[in-house]
């Protein structure tokens, strides 16, 4: 399949494995090299646009860094999926998912119930060691894995909680419906991490991949109801958030 797009410039201040960059970019963009698909050889980047192969690979390997493109062994270099906008706002990954025309999943990996220590106990605003329901879940959209989330309840305000499934339903479904619980405010920190072996392997990413860890807290009423701690799969998704420029206040002079 053919899929030049522009060339190289080498009279350009731009480096040379950028720009190559930039026209692989645009053939993803467009969909001439749709999600799967393998990207040509070094030898066939080299010859197509007057390239030496040190500067094919530092465009490559920059590409897979940024998780565009993903490599296999011994078959070639492949267009990987693109990126999910992390939201920035109160929303369970069932009605994410679903919203992007995706089908979330959920597997289990634990449930259990925890004396609550110093940072659960501020969070909650509770006594140390006032029980804790922690429900481990792997989350999948297409049945490809996305995130780990662990969440955090007072079992004081959902009584039986891990006695109900929870494998393809939302949480939030479950504390609306069965313990009237309705988040309407909430917040967030993420940060970047390395995950460790035990995420990665769930995860289904090489040993020390980066990750986005999260912490979100959900209030009902102005009180904190859920702490969620959270591992993303960094190759999978991203942070987009609108900007706005402050009013600057203006001094009367009396």
């Amino acid at each position: 399949m053919p899929i030049d797009q522009g060339a190289i410039d080498p009279t350009s201040p731009v480096p040379k494995y950028t720009q190559l960059r930039e026209l692989l970019v645009g053939l993803m963009e467009e969909a001439r090299l749709p999600v799967d698909a393998p990207i040509p050889s070094e030898r066939e980047l080299c010859q197509r646009y007057g390239l030496s192969r040190m500067t094919v690979r530092q465009a490559v390997d920059q590409l897979v860094s940024e998780g565009r493109l993903y490599r296999v062994p011994g078959k070639g270099t492949f267009v990987a999926r693109p990126k999910i906008d992390m939201p920035l706002r109160l929303v369970s990954f069932t009605e994410d998912m679903l919203a992007r025309g995706m089908v979330p999943g959920a597997r289990e990996l634990d449930r259990r119930t925890i004396p609550a220590g110093a940072h659960l106990a501020g969070a909650f605003g509770l006594g140390a060691g006032a029980e804790i329901h922690v429900v481990e879940r792997l989350r999948t959209a297409d049945a490809q894995p996305m995130a780990i989330e662990r969440s955090h309840i007072p079992a004081a305000i959902a009584p039986g909680l891990l006695g109900r499934g929870l494998a393809d339903r939302s949480l939030y479904d479950v504390l609306e419906n069965v313990y009237g619980i309705v988040f309407d405010a909430g917040e967030q920190t993420i940060e970047a991490a390395i995950a460790d072996p035990s995420d990665a392997k769930l995860l289904d990413i090489p040993r020390g991949s980066a990750v986005l860890r999260m912490e979100q807290r959900s209030y009902a009423g102005g009180v904190c109801a859920e702490l969620v701690e959270s591992t993303y799969r960094a190759d999978r998704y991203r942070l987009h958030t609108a900007l706005e420029i402050p009013r600057r206040g203006r001094s009367i002079s009396r």
